[in-house]
C-alpha cells in the first residue's frame, strides 16, 4: 500500500504539475478568444504557487508555523493538484457539452483530494498543511472556472497534442520528485542566515518545552500537536 501511495502523490509532484499548468496557460493563449483566460491562469496560479513558497521559506527560515496545528506550510502536492487537475481536464474537454466539462472539473477535483490523502498516508503532511492547501488551491480552479462563465466557447484545434504532452510528463517524472523543497531551503537559508532550515521536529519540540515551563496545565493538550515530522513539500 505503501508503495502505490508513493506512485500516486507522484501526480502532485512539481516536476509534473509545473509544465502541465503551463500546457495549459500556453493552450488557452493560442487561441486568440481565450487570451483573456490565459492571462486570468497565469496570474491566479502564479499567486498560488507564491503563496506556498512564502509559507515554506517563511518556516524554514524563520520557524513561523504553528505547532498547536502542526502547520509549517502550505502542501504544495495538494495546493497544486487541486488548481491544476480541476482546469487541465476542463481544457482537455472543451469541445465537450457544459455538463461534461464540469464533470471533467469534478473529476479532477475528486483526483487532487486523492493526492492529499497520499501526502497524508506518506506522513509528509499534517492534516491542517493538506487542508490549506486544498483551500488554496480549490479558489484558484475553482475562480478561475467561474471567470469563464457558464457556457465558455469551445476552443479550436485538436486536444490531442495537450493530452500526450501531459501523458508524457507524467511519464517522465514519475517516480522522480522534483528538487523544489531542496531549493525553497537553500533560499530560506540564504535569506535568514541560518546554517541550517528549521524543522518540524524543532518546532515541536520547541512547543512542549514551552509547555512544560508552564506547569500541567500548560501540558494539557499537548498531545494535540501530533507527531513529529520532517517539512516536506
Amino acid at each position: 500500500m505503501h508503495r502505490f501511495w508513493h506512485s500516486f502523490t507522484s501526480l502532485g509532484d512539481s516536476g509534473f504539475l509545473l509544465p502541465a499548468a503551463l500546457l495549459v496557460g500556453l493552450w488557452l493563449f493560442i487561441h486568440r478568444h481565450t487570451r483573456t483566460a490565459a492571462w486570468q491562469w497565469a496570474l491566479m496560479f502564479g499567486a498560488c504557487g507564491f503563496v506556498v513558497m512564502v509559507s515554506k521559506i517563511a518556516f524554514m527560515g524563520w520557524g513561523i508555523g504553528s505547532a498547536a496545528l502542526n502547520f509549517t506550510g502550505f502542501s504544495g502536492h495538494t495546493a497544486l493538484a487541486t488548481s491544476v487537475w480541476p482546469v487541465l481536464l476542463w481544457v482537455a474537454t472543451s469541445r465537450a457539452s457544459r455538463h461534461w466539462r464540469l464533470a471533467a472539473a469534478v473529476l479532477g477535483w475528486c483526483l487532487a483530494v486523492g493526492i492529499g490523502i497520499s501526502r497524508l498516508a506518506l506522513e509528509a503532511h499534517s492534516v491542517s498543511e493538506v487542508v490549506a492547501g486544498a483551500m488554496l488551491g480549490t479558489l484558484v480552479s475553482a475562480g478561475f472556472l467561474w471567470l469563464q462563465g457558464p457556457t465558455p466557447a469551445p476552443m479550436r484545434g485538436r486536444r490531442w497534442p495537450l493530452a500526450a504532452a501531459v501523458v508524457l510528463m507524467a511519464l517522465v517524472s514519475h517516480g522522480r520528485p522534483a528538487p523544489t523543497q531542496d531549493a525553497l531551503a537553500l533560499i530560506a537559508v540564504k535569506l535568514s542566515g541560518r546554517e541550517r532550515p528549521c524543522t518540524r521536529d524543532e518546532m515541536l519540540a520547541t512547543s512542549v518545552a514551552w509547555r512544560a515551563k508552564q506547569g500541567p496545565q500548560g501540558l494539557q493538550g499537548s498531545d494535540g500537536v501530533g507527531r513529529p515530522q520532517e517539512a516536506a513539500e
